[in-house]
């Protein structure tokens, strides 16, 4: 989730996906997180809860969207002023 928030972070200032609400790259990151989360249940036959705690989990999309936002930062201040 760290380094997929940090990707999705780096991209966000271009926005890649479109102009479009459900087109920014938090939400693209979010619903790739969630389409794994899908496939891990289908492929365990078990709920998601019973094999990553939901502690961990809200863990893990806090750090995410953390992580969003230091790339975020990243891209649109730290590379601007690299570039300057």
């Amino acid at each position: 989730m760290l380094a997929g928030g940090v990707g999705f972070g780096l991209i966000g200032e271009r926005r890649p996906f479109g102009q479009d609400m459900l087109a920014h790259p938090l939400v693209v990151y979010f619903a790739a997180a969630a389409a794994g989360l899908l496939v891990l249940r289908a492929v365990l036959s078990r709920p998601v809860p019973e094999v990553i705690p939901e502690r961990t989990l809200v863990f893990g999309c806090l750090v995410g969207a953390a992580a969003f936002l230091a790339g975020n930062f990243i891209s649109a201040y730290v590379f601007a002023v690299a570039l300057q």
